[in-house]
């Protein structure tokens, strides 16, 4: 893919045109500040500068789509806000005001005046998506006079009250550090005060209750009274959203995603419109396709007399988009032809997020919708078929973890199952109420996410689907009990350490641990991979020790083997003790005994694993690691040993001596770098003897007996100096030759090596003279390169340097 690309890039410059960052360059409008950009002022590729938030108002703006006046303060403000050792960039508040006076000129209103007050949100915004890792804060500018101001100006003081007192709510959490359970906990009470359950039915009165006792509850925690001035409001929202881009969930998302920390985020100052005005007003999100399945049919949520926070926090589960068209159908119509608008100028599915304010629509956001890996795939090909991408394009939208996720099992749908509840399949366990961005570390430990709450759009259903982990979401049937550590659905109680079973295809909840089936790739998948192997260049095989392991292979489109590792052929059950036999013989002549009963089964092997791949290649390792790993470890034999003494065994504990004394004489201190590979090889030329026979037999007969062309390349492992691949090739090319030439089947084979220490590296001029392949042993090169141990440095070190 890489060619492709490289290839286009190259017609473009010969043809004398400019470069893409030159082109882009020339068209950027004009900017009215350092630090600062109007929406329309910017453009849909500049994510770096004003994130991905930004990028997406500006373009929208720029093609006249309803998006509310604002402006962005760019990322470049951000990285110079760390750079001054968290201190403003200077000219940064002035060039704020300038802007929120364009804003206030565009709406009629004032930031501050308390007839007609301006509302705005403040929004971060990095260039790559992190849903809900960062800060918002909405409905600023509110204090006791603009908000009576708004209750004028609307008629309505149950909106005006609510509004306030979700801005006290937000600013306390983001700006000022208070937990969100404290002003939750005083929202309960209200409601059990007043016999009611939803939010929407507290009258206006007890909205102002609440706020006073918001008032309180900050001034108690916080030892300061609530800011009342606009001005002091918002420039303290905008260092909050500064800070909030290295927050330890914002650090956590990015290391899990591989994003870089140093890009900072962007600030959004945008004037609010309210979707909690009532009944003809409302907030959503939706996805131009569905994120879970890829089907062609926009996939969203919404809620009516709400603000955006309530739906994306699964703090109440909403309603499918669908219905929308039945409460109001013309903001449906538009909303739906503004899905199509998108997807086609963006030519990707779009996540999309609006508001509804007493029946006109508005758009808050656009970007790149995350999508399950099967939702991936199908997106991409869809968008081909349909002219909307290249396959180059195509391939370069489904990352390779993607194509790994299909190739996980599934669960057996014939399989017996104690359905136990139901939810929104999010995405195909941690159990929780709803979820927030603050889980962001328990839905990187989880292994799938269940929600009683939130609905489909909520960031553990999006955070979920980025990460490849199911998520059922908005299970209300369960009841969830933190303090005890469990849930209960109908009659049944599930308690921490149960295994539950969650289907993130279905939504179904099933109670213990369901069996799994292999997965197949099949439809879509093929689709795509069969694009890729007209550009690709590089060819692929896979690692397989048995018959069944080739044959999957072979289904997933592998075009030979390019690792067979012969020592897992003798673990087996049947095979251990006479391998056992072998190692314990004191003479040349009882290992070879022991090693013509292993042959029988090494021949099996062998052919069952040719038969598989028919023509194609496949790799053959001769027996690698030390001898000593087929036996008893020296730990278990000494304490069988002493007891056996103990209980004066006398039979049992010669046997167990002798083993005991093998595995003391065959004991390294470093046995990675001992007795193995090629050295066994040389010291006891008996072993690579009898699988090379088994080899070579089976390829014979294949050819004889069922016409199957094999050509096996027989890896001679850990060569360090050519010598050492000469004289172990001298060896076993008599042994080759001999069966072929007794058995009059012309059979080609080769003989190669794997370069796998720093040594091989520095000859592997010399190495390849004798050498018919190499293949490249990445994980011993890193343990002897780096001085690593694969073993232990993850554990003990790695994860603090990547930190």
């Amino acid at each position: 893919m890489a060619k492709v690309h490289n290839r286009k890039t190259h017609e473009r410059v010969k043809a004398g045109r400019p470069s893409a960052r030159r082109a882009r360059k020339s068209r950027a409008p004009k900017r009215s500040g350092r630090w600062t950009m109007l929406f329309e002022e910017g453009t849909a590729q500049m994510r770096e500068l004003l994130g991905g938030k930004g990028a997406g108002l500006a373009e929208m703006s720029r093609i006249g789509l309803p998006v509310p006046p604002g402006f962005t303060i760019t990322t470049d403000a951000c990285l110079e806000y760390y750079r001054r050792d968290r201190q403003y960039p200077a000219g940064l508040m002035d060039e704020v005001r300038e802007k929120m006076k364009i804003v206030e000129q565009r709406t009629g209103k004032r930031f501050g005046d308390p007839k007609r007050p301006l509302l705005i949100s403040v929004r971060s915004g990095a260039k790559f998506s992190m849903p809900g890792m960062m800060d918002t804060v909405l409905n600023l500018g509110l204090n006791a006079s603009t908000c009576e101001g708004l209750v004028r100006a609307t008629g309505d003081a149950r909106f005006a009250y609510d509004s306030y007192r979700r801005f006290m709510q937000m600013f306390g959490n983001v700006v000022l550090g208070m937990k969100h359970e404290h002003f939750e906990d005083a929202l309960a009470a209200m409601k059990h005060r007043r016999g009611v359950t939803q939010d929407t039915d507290l009258r206006a009165e007890d909205l102002w209750r609440l706020i006073e006792e918001y008032r309180t509850i900050i001034k108690e925690r916080t030892g300061e009274e609530f800011p009342d001035d606009p001005w002091r409001q918002l420039e303290t929202a905008i260092r909050a959203v500064f800070e909030s881009w290295n927050n330890p969930r914002a650090m956590t998302y990015r290391n899990f995603h591989k994003i870089p920390h140093d890009l900072g985020t962007a600030v959004n100052i945008q004037t609010m419109v309210f979707g909690n005005m009532g009944p003809t007003s409302g907030t959503g999100v939706a996805f131009t396709r569905n994120p879970a399945t890829g089907e062609k049919k926009v996939y969203g949520e919404y809620l009516l007399n709400a603000q955006g926070e309530d739906v994306v926090a699964g703090i109440r589960t909403p309603k499918p988009i669908e219905q929308l068209a039945s409460e109001l159908p013309v903001a449906y119509r538009q909303f739906m032809e503004i899905c199509a608008l998108l997807e086609r100028h963006y030519r990707d599915v779009q996540d999309v997020e609006f508001t509804i304010e007493g029946g006109t629509l508005y758009l808050l956001q656009t970007r790149s919708g995350k999508r399950t890996a099967g939702a991936a795939v199908k997106i991409a090909v869809d968008m081909v078929h349909e002219t909307l991408i290249t396959k180059d394009e195509a391939l370069l939208r489904v990352e390779a973890a993607s194509i790994e996720q299909l190739l996980h099992p599934r669960l057996d749908p014939n399989a017996p199952k104690q359905v136990i509840g139901r939810g929104l399949a999010a995405s195909p366990g941690a159990v929780r109420p709803e979820t927030n961005p603050d889980d962001i570390h328990g839905l990187v430990a989880a292994g799938g996410v269940l929600t009683s709450r939130g609905g489909m759009t909520s960031h553990a259903a999006i955070v979920a689907r980025g990460m490849g982990k199911p998520a059922i979401v908005g299970a209300e049937s369960i009841r969830i009990d933190e303090d005890a550590k469990q849930f209960a659905a109908d009659s049944v109680v599930v308690s921490a350490g149960e295994m539950i079973t969650i289907d993130g295809s279905t939504g179904e909840i099933i109670k213990g641990q369901m069996p799994v089936l292999d997965p197949k790739l099949t439809g879509e998948i093929q689709e795509l991979l069969g694009w890729a192997d007209e550009v690709r260049t590089l060819g692929v095989r896979a690692n397989a020790d048995y018959p069944r392991d080739a044959r999957k292979a072979r289904e997933f489109g592998a075009e030979g083997i390019g690792l067979c590792r012969t020592e897992h052929m003798f673990m087996e059950e049947e095979r251990l003790p006479i391998m056992q036999q072998m190692i314990m013989a004191a003479t040349e002549a009882e290992r070879r005994k022991a090693l013509d009963r292993l042959l029988q089964f090494q021949k099996d092997d062998f052919k069952g694993i040719f038969r598989e791949m028919g023509s194609l290649p496949v790799i053959i390792r001769l027996l690698d690691p030390p001898l000593h790993e087929f036996l008893p470890s020296l730990e278990e034999l000494l304490v069988d040993v002493t007891e056996l003494r103990l209980k004066g065994d006398g039979t049992a504990l010669r046997e167990k001596e002798a083993l005991l004394r093998r595995v003391q004489s065959l004991r390294e201190f470093n046995p990675m770098l001992g007795l193995r590979g090629c050295r066994l090889g040389i010291l006891y030329p008996e072993i690579n003897e009898m699988q090379v026979r088994a080899i070579l037999l089976a390829a014979v007969e294949l050819k004889q007996q069922e016409g199957i062309d094999v050509v096996p390349e027989i890896m001679i492992p850990l060569i360090g100096h050519p010598n050492e691949l000469r004289f172990v090739r001298q060896q076993l090319e008599v042994v080759a030759e001999k069966i072929v030439h007794e058995s009059k089947v012309p059979v080609k084979y080769m003989f190669g090596t794997m370069i796998e220490i720093p040594r091989a590296c520095l000859v592997a001029d010399q190495i390849a003279e004798i050498a018919e392949f190499f293949s490249y042993g990445t994980n011993d090169l890193t343990q002897t390169i780096f001085g690593f141990s694969r073993d232990d440095a993850q554990a003990k070190f790695l994860h603090v340097y990547l930190q």
